[in-house]
């Protein structure tokens, strides 16, 4: 039987796949069971800051597996106090403490449930703010929170106590505040509804009502940290310094380099709270409130710290920043029919489609298919992975060490597609 037979019979088929069959990545690039060669601009979605097989990463996982690979979290696990020390003191910047898990989704979960417990000690608030297009995961209640209607339908009903606002709405956020409010939980940078990133404006008014109304401030950085927005955080990309100071944060896919790995980060600010059994935060989610099988092993926790580790070394956020920016501007000077705008932050690149006009084409008509989905077949019969997000939308989500020439490779098979389309 063959592996197109197996994966037919044997996997449930909820992925809409490319008929691609990677074997083999080396840095930038990818090489499919016939030999093809493809440049990687797609990155596992954003979980590839350093490309594919990277020695500092081979090395961490070959060496801690041959020491100890799992251990439950009743004991106490070195690499993981590593890790967290990183997270807190080079990443985030303020004081607080982190838990490790497996996803977003999880780390997600885990923001959910840290609100839940602060508004059951608060007046028993419940509700969480979140926005449309945004994203934050597949269990039941990251599913929820993401307000997207493709992402419920069918599954309901769903858990309750989540307002929808739409996004970089300062007045309907507004609004939306009310005494069962206990959080506002957002995407700096949107990633799956096409690095759309939240205004200076909006995101110092979630802040101020937060810290007005008592509400917890959540950052989903599930996609935009760690260089991959041009900064460590994700929100500094958008105000830069300490202005912003959030109560939680959410982090997955760049952390482990593909190794599953999550983990959220609680502030240690104190709880004015005479209810609250705990005087901080971060304390508030103690023994036998949250947990997790795998999450923090010394595996992961060894590759978290040999990738981060990297990014940090090799200032990598300062090479995200250089070479966006020169994508950005060279892709500009196309003034191609076909894109309507370039977003951009760092190496979180997102190429707004003219949907009509892509979609006025034969073969695009034909194939049935949205302008996103279209382009991005034909950049990776082209040699280029990259990643569609909605229907307008190519997402470039290269590693953070990628070359000049690298990029200016991608940017010729994107120009060669696009001029074959007129």
């Amino acid at each position: 039987m063959t592996h197109d037979e197996q994966l037919k019979q044997y996997v449930l088929p909820n992925y809409g796949r490319y008929d691609v069959w990677p074997v083999r990545g080396e840095g930038s690039y990818v090489w499919d069971r016939d030999g093809k060669k493809y440049l990687d601009f797609a990155g596992g979605v954003a979980v590839c800051p350093l490309g594919h097989c990277h020695p500092a990463v081979t090395e961490a996982i070959t060496k801690q597996a041959s020491t100890l690979i799992h251990v439950s979290n009743w004991y106490c696990i070195d690499k993981q106090a590593e890790l967290a020390q990183m997270l807190v003191e080079n990443v985030v910047g303020i004081p607080g403490k982190c838990f490790f898990c497996n996803s977003g989704a999880e780390a997600n979960e885990g923001l959910i449930k840290l609100a839940r417990k602060y508004g059951h000690y608060t007046g028993g608030r419940f509700e969480i703010i979140t926005f449309s297009g945004s994203f934050h995961g597949r269990t039941f209640g990251a599913m929820t929170a993401t307000a997207q209607e493709k992402i419920h339908g069918g599954f309901g009903p769903l858990v309750p106590g989540f307002v929808y606002v739409p996004f970089n709405d300062v007045e309907a956020l507004k609004k939306a505040v009310n005494k069962n409010t206990v959080a506002i939980l957002l995407e700096p940078i949107q990633g799956e509804s096409g690095v759309n990133p939240a205004t200076p404006e909006f995101l110092r008014a979630a802040a101020d009502l937060c810290k007005t109304n008592d509400l917890l401030l959540l950052l989903d950085e599930v996609q935009c940290s760690f260089g991959r927005a041009g900064e460590m955080a994700g929100w500094r990309a958008i105000i830069p310094g300490n202005e912003i100071v959030p109560d939680a944060v959410s982090w997955a896919k760049a952390i482990g380099s593909g190794f599953p790995l999550g983990s959220f980060w609680v502030n240690d600010r104190s709880i004015k709270h005479a209810s609250a059994p705990v005087e901080t935060l971060s304390a508030l989610l103690g023994p036998g409130s949250h947990g997790t099988t795998y999450g923090g092993s010394p595996l992961a926790c060894a590759v978290g710290l040999a990738t981060i580790g990297t990014i940090l070394r090799e200032d990598l956020c300062a090479n995200s920043r250089k070479l966006g920016a020169w994508i950005a501007g060279e892709a500009a000077k196309w003034n191609s029919p076909f894109i309507n705008t370039i977003r951009q932050f760092g190496l979180f690149i997102g190429f707004e489609l003219n949907e009509a006009a892509v979609a006025a084409g034969e073969e695009c008509k034909a194939s049935g298919r949205p302008a996103s989905i279209f382009v991005a077949r034909k950049l990776l019969d082209a040699g280029l992975m990259t990643v569609p997000a909605g229907p307008s939308v190519v997402r470039w989500l290269p590693p953070l060490n990628i070359t000049q020439s690298e990029a200016a490779e991608a940017l010729r098979i994107m120009s060669a597609v696009l001029s074959a389309l007129a």
